[in-house]
């Protein structure tokens, strides 16, 4: 690693910026502006952020908090643990631990530097990991490899067996660091009596797992009460959700990212239900008025990106459908699956229900919250298989009213690489042209921003996705 880069810790530089970043909407339009004068390198993102109106201000405010727990872990006397995005942190939090999410860290940090998270990810290879592991992460844990960050205490991993990369990759970095690590083995069906059972003592292992680990028993109450704020997340991303059906979609793009993001590093913080709010206010005032989400006020073209999302510098390719009135219609990161989701009633029988009754009803439901985490649901077994990759992508295809369809991801992304091909025939054959971005969602080095962005471009002039709904 080049030695500029070890004058900082990771954690700490992310920590610092976002900071920063969470008090700019105290400022005047004139302090804004002769602020950024003094900031070009985060000019991009500190302006598309603020086009996003106030929910911009509280997704800075939902990160600093979420960083300030890590960076002050130590001083509270608190634990951090290592997780995947795969894995709903509420356990965690009822432990009062500090989840340390490392493929969303690795997201923020192509979003916040020109670089990204490529110093790190070499880092990582460094290490002995293999070069054609998953990016998202190599990015951040090549950071706690070589030294740059808060001490990890312990690691849990989860559905393994689903991505081989996800697994293998926690699994080496709890080898390398010599930490205690616990993996969840992911649900071959969701619906099944027999694999509910073994779910549930799989859960209640990991339970004293966690409890040996940081020498605490699990605060019910807490739990409690972080599952019932989930729960009124989850009623106000149903509301989003449901207007994102309407034509034209009044949902800006920006703010599928920002849900997202909410649903997997906080669920149940009252700050992330605070951010929703604010986004709902902005979706339903444009719904009333009969307007897209988009900077232009106009709806384009409806995408369905069914994998994840492509995350570059200054939110790049969210500028990029932003301004091109490119609906956003979510992606395997954006659908939690809770019940009465609006998409729930072409996808039935597969959601998970929130019960507080007692302490098994609430392990019951984190239970079932994991089994339709990203990933976890869609892609752990056969492509064509019931409630999988491509009936659940047909389904949301019909009920959003989608144009066409995207795929973006990583090299990494084996279990979808050996399908994607397949995915499109059946798409294209459904009557949804379908396009493959052959870039690295967060590895920009293997295509930069300006080549996939004009493969897009492409895409959508040749199969008439743009040019028709314009003239019209």
């Amino acid at each position: 690693m080049r030695p500029e880069m070890k004058e900082y810790n990771m954690d700490w530089m992310v920590a610092s910026m976002l900071q920063i970043a969470s008090r700019l909407n105290t400022c005047t339009e004139k302090e804004w502006k002769r602020m950024l004068r003094y900031i070009p390198y985060f000019k991009g993102l500190l302006e598309t952020s603020k086009s996003a109106g106030e929910p911009g201000m509280y997704l800075f405010k939902m990160l600093n908090a979420y960083f300030d727990r890590i960076m002050s872990a130590r001083m509270n006397k608190q634990k951090i643990c290592m997780t995947t995005f795969c894995f709903c942190p509420i356990i965690l939090e009822s432990f009062n631990v500090a989840p340390l999410m490392v493929e969303m860290i690795t997201a923020f940090l192509t979003v916040m530097y020109k670089r990204g998270a490529s110093d790190y990810m070499d880092y990582c290879l460094e290490e002995g990991y293999s070069e054609t592991g998953c990016s998202s992460q190599r990015g951040t844990m090549g950071a706690y490899l070589a030294g740059m960050g808060e001490k990890i205490d312990f690691v849990v991993g989860s559905m393994g067996g689903v991505c081989d990369s996800n697994c293998n990759a926690y699994a080496f970095i709890a080898e390398r660091l010599k930490l205690p690590i616990y993996t969840l083995n992911y649900p071959a069906d969701i619906t099944d009596k027999d694999v509910r059972d073994y779910q549930r003592k799989d859960y209640y292992a990991l339970i004293d797992y966690i409890q040996h680990q940081t020498g605490q028993a699990l605060d019910e109450y807490r739990l409690r009460n972080l599952l019932i704020e989930k729960s009124k997340q989850d009623l106000i991303v149903n509301e989003i959700e449901e207007m994102q059906m309407l034509v034209p979609n009044p949902v800006k793009p920006i703010y599928l990212l920002m849900i997202y993001s909410g649903n997997l590093m906080c669920p149940g913080s009252p700050i992330y239900t605070t951010m929703l709010e604010k986004i709902r206010d902005v979706v339903r005032k444009n719904a009333e008025n009969g307007v897209s989400g988009s900077i232009t006020g106009k709806e384009n073209c409806r995408t369905l990106f069914f994998y994840i999302d492509h995350t570059g510098f200054s939110l790049s390719f969210w500028k990029w459908l932003d301004t091109h009135g490119i609906s956003h219609l979510g992606g395997v990161p954006s659908r939690a699956f809770p019940e009465n989701a609006p998409y729930a009633s072409g996808i039935p029988g597969t959601c998970y229900h929130i019960d507080t009754k007692n302490l098994d009803t609430m392990i019951d439901s984190l239970i079932d919250i994991n089994a339709t985490m990203p990933m976890t649901r869609t892609i752990r077994g056969p492509y064509d298989a019931p409630n999988m990759w491509l009936m659940d992508t047909l389904s949301l295809c019909e009920l959003y009213q989608a144009d066409c369809c995207v795929y973006a991801g990583t090299p990494g992304c084996r279990n979808t690489w050996s399908n994607v091909k397949l995915m499109v025939q059946e798409l294209e054959k459904a009557g949804y042209p379908t396009h493959i971005m052959y870039s690295d969602s967060f590895d920009l080095r293997v295509e930069n921003w300006e080549t996939t962005s004009a493969r897009l471009e492409e895409f959508y002039q040749v199969r008439g996705l743009l040019n028709e709904k314009e003239e019209s």
